[in-house]
């Protein structure tokens, strides 16, 4: 399990940056994959329904946990950032989960989701929702959430961009 060189430029000196301004404090990141944001930042615990995925993060020192589906087992309040980066997509109906995250983040903490564009999502067979700007302000209104900000990489926002490059994505932060 590797990324590739320009993959992993892209994400150590642009994509985590980035996401890095918007996080603050201990961070959950669900759906942790094999653990780049892990490795990248401190103070960051993994969730992965893959136990694959779990068992190389670990082997990796770092902190990573098996996940039940829409279950998160830590106690309530601990994190003060919740991180869903291209996991959202993947998961046909999310209120369970959104409930879990409302009660493990603390009263002033943030989520911050990253959905793919078009090519994005319509390049993996495993994706079964499209999130738009729209779609993504409902789901927070239907969640108890605020969505404060969007923002898209590896860019701006572009139409151009969500239907000709995979790596588009567009992120939204929320609050509760």
């Amino acid at each position: 399990m590797k990324r590739s060189f320009l993959g992993d430029l892209y994400r150590r000196y642009v994509l985590y940056p980035r996401l890095n301004l918007h996080l603050k404090g201990r961070v959950l990141d669900v759906g942790c994959g094999i653990g780049d944001m892990l490795s990248y930042r401190k103070n960051t615990v993994g969730l992965d329904v893959n136990s694959l995925n779990v068992d190389f993060c670990q082997k990796r020192q770092l902190e990573a946990h098996m996940m039940k589906p829409d279950v998160i087992s830590f106690k309530d309040k601990t994190f003060d950032s919740v991180l869903l980066d291209n996991v959202l997509e993947h998961i046909e109906k999310p209120s369970l989960l959104f409930k879990e995250i409302r009660r493990v983040l603390k009263p002033d903490g943030i989520l911050l989701i990253g959905v793919p564009g078009i090519k994005g999502y319509e390049s993996d067979d495993d994706h079964k929702v499209f999130y738009d700007e729209k779609k993504l302000h409902a789901l927070a209104q239907k969640n108890n959430f605020n969505v404060n900000q969007f923002f898209y990489t590896p860019l701006v926002k572009s139409k151009f961009l969500s239907q000709h490059v995979r790596q588009y994505c567009i992120y939204s932060l929320w609050s509760k």
